[in-house]
């Protein structure tokens, strides 16, 4: 096994020019995920999702997936209750971070964060498949159950609920959140560690500047 102070990748495959990318992050931020779409990365909308506690200050992190973008913020979709949902709503900021290591490319996002309209998270739950959907309402997530059985019993327990409902309701516990930014920074690998960062701050006319940052 190699020393972990041995393991390093130098990267140079793109720069990053102010005078190349667009006014706003949002119009970059659809440029950059195209590309990673395009370079057949798996799930190219996983992205870290980091909250903190008002209680203690603890941070804490895991991966979710982006589910719609524009010009008014990042969305996902979760549990109100889990321990993201908690924490987001007793304080609601957020950072996000996509990292897309075949482009040697990193987003990192942070901002406020909202919930959105109930009826945007109807239209997306529809969207999903019966199983999951079934989830949303059967997995008490974030809460210490005894063992998986205790899951396999609520999930078996709403299937039992729903099987002659055409269409399940969307659960009141469950529905989408909206990351609005006020800084994105986009990351280019460079060689030696001397990576490009270039971020988008939000002023307070609404515009944007765009400043290049030290690596």
């Amino acid at each position: 096994m190699p020393q972990l102070s041995d393991m390093r990748k130098d990267y140079g495959l793109s720069h990053l020019e102010k005078s190349n990318m667009q006014a706003n992050p949002f119009d970059e931020f659809k440029q950059w995920f195209d590309r990673a779409v395009a370079a057949g990365i798996s799930e190219p909308n996983a992205m870290s999702l980091a909250t903190v506690s008002a209680e203690n200050g603890q941070p804490s992190l895991r991966i979710v997936l982006l589910k719609e973008f524009d010009a008014r913020g990042f969305v996902f979709f979760t549990n109100y209750e889990s321990r993201k949902g908690q924490e987001l709503t007793s304080l609601p900021k957020a950072a996000l971070n996509f990292f897309w290591q075949a482009l040697e490319q990193q987003v990192r996002i942070e901002g406020e964060v909202e919930t959105i309209d109930e009826d945007e998270s109807e239209a997306y739950f529809h969207t999903r498949n019966r199983e999951r959907q079934i989830g949303a309402w059967a997995s008490p997530q974030s809460q210490v159950i005894e063992d998986r059985k205790v899951l396999d019993d609520k999930i078996a327990h709403f299937e039992y609920l729903f099987e002659k409902v055409k269409e399940i309701p969307l659960p009141s516990h469950w529905g989408g959140y909206r990351v609005i930014p006020n800084r994105v920074e986009f990351w280019q690998g460079r060689s030696n560690r001397l990576h490009d960062r270039i971020v988008y701050v939000k002023q307070t006319d609404g515009g944007w500047e765009m400043q290049r940052l030290a690596p």
